[in-house]
């Protein structure tokens, strides 16, 4: 489909600064990252539980509610996944504009897609955190049955499996979730983002 050139950018007479003063903190993304099964969906919940109890605003984007509705035209392809986080990266970024914090849980696996989402944002409005896990534990939990499909042939282009995980490089953040609770990971985060004056 080709890209419509009759389209003008409309600037908004009610700019992010102004949301921020008034929800009375800052927006960014929290962009959780890591193999299926690792437990992005299960911390980045948690977190929001937390920051909403503290009165910060806040909304999660899962993978797999998304692909139930805005994205449910794409599969599992590379290039299917890239259009995914791309199109992610560019609803957060007007959760951004908005006011809120967005907590986003992709597996988001190639580095480069990552970067175009980073890139949307200014400097000091996406954390990248790389939700550490080794596949064997993602493969005992198995949450979904998905990688015994994966590996009984079920489904091809399968993180982990078939199709590459690139680990982040330098992420603002790890959470260990094999080492640490889902509490204990959560406590970790909130202490990262409170030192950096994000909360």
């Amino acid at each position: 489909m080709a890209a419509s050139t009759n389209v003008t950018w409309h600037d908004l007479s009610l700019t992010k600064e102004f949301r921020r003063v008034q929800n009375a903190h800052h927006s960014f993304v929290i962009w959780f990252t890591g193999l299926s099964g690792s437990g992005k969906s299960t911390v980045a919940n948690e977190l929001a539980n937390r920051l909403y109890k503290d009165g910060i605003s806040n909304y999660v984007l899962d993978g797999d509610n998304i692909r139930h509705g805005l994205n449910n035209d794409l599969g599992f392809s590379e290039e299917d996944r890239k259009e995914n986080i791309r199109r992610i990266g560019e609803v957060s970024k007007l959760f951004v504009d908005s006011g809120q914090v967005v907590l986003t849980a992709f597996i988001s696996p190639f580095k480069e897609d990552r970067e175009i989402v980073r890139n949307l944002l200014e400097v000091d409005e996406f954390i990248e955190v790389y939700v550490k896990c080794p596949i064997e534990e993602c493969e005992n939990r198995d949450p979904k049955g998905l990688y015994q499909k994966a590996r009984n042939g079920l489904i091809k282009d399968f993180t982990g499996i078939d199709s590459p995980y690139e680990e982040p490089e330098n992420p603002e953040f790890v959470v260990e979730t094999d080492r640490f609770s889902t509490e204990e990971c959560v406590e970790q985060l909130v202490s990262y983002l409170t030192e950096r004056n994000f909360i």
